[in-house]
């Protein structure tokens, strides 16, 4: 059976706290893009008012790195912020390099990773392969999947499939 989890996306903090009301938010997920919206001028302060005000729900902030050796150093250091942070990794970088090196990495090093912007079956499989014992997420992108006229449910009971311990959670994105 496949339990259901929602997250609040956003970078609003009093936004966070309203959605924290309802029962069935399970924990959080930002991005550099919508902190850039939303104002948000020191990310690592931001970040700490978050892991603070929710110590008990898993969140995830992303790495904002496009060369792979500068996403290990921000991964690093974003992972080392709280025990609930899972570090957003972009499935691949704008040139097209697959991350699945990077992944096998922090995750084999302990790092809860939230692996983001899969499209495709290939990606899911690449990336549930280069998955640990470590706990981690794999975000398909159902949404922009199913603007190009395709369904996504494939690609998630795919991940579902894949996804090599019963704590990797697959997210709707």
């Amino acid at each position: 059976m496949v339990s259901v989890k929602v997250y609040c996306d956003g970078a609003d903090v009093e936004e966070m706290h309203a959605s924290a009301r309802n029962p069935l938010i399970k924990g959080f997920t930002t991005n550099p893009t919508l902190m850039r919206k939303a104002g948000i001028k020191n990310y690592r302060n931001f970040a700490y008012r978050v892991i603070t005000a929710f110590p008990n729900y898993p969140v995830s902030f992303e790495v904002f790195a496009d060369d792979f050796i500068e996403m290990e150093r921000q991964a690093r250091e974003i992972a080392s912020w709280g025990d609930n942070v899972y570090v957003k990794i972009p499935v691949c970088n704008t040139k097209g390099g697959s991350a699945s090196p990077l992944i096998s990495k922090l995750a084999a090093s302990g790092i809860k990773v939230n692996v983001t912007a899969i499209l495709c079956y290939a990606q899911v499989d690449e990336v549930c392969a280069s998955l640990s014992d470590t706990p981690a997420v794999i975000s398909i992108f159902a949404g922009r999947i199913a603007d190009t006229g395709r369904s996504p449910v494939g690609i998630i009971n795919h991940a579902l499939k894949m996804r090599r311990f019963p704590f990797h959670e697959v997210l709707w994105a």
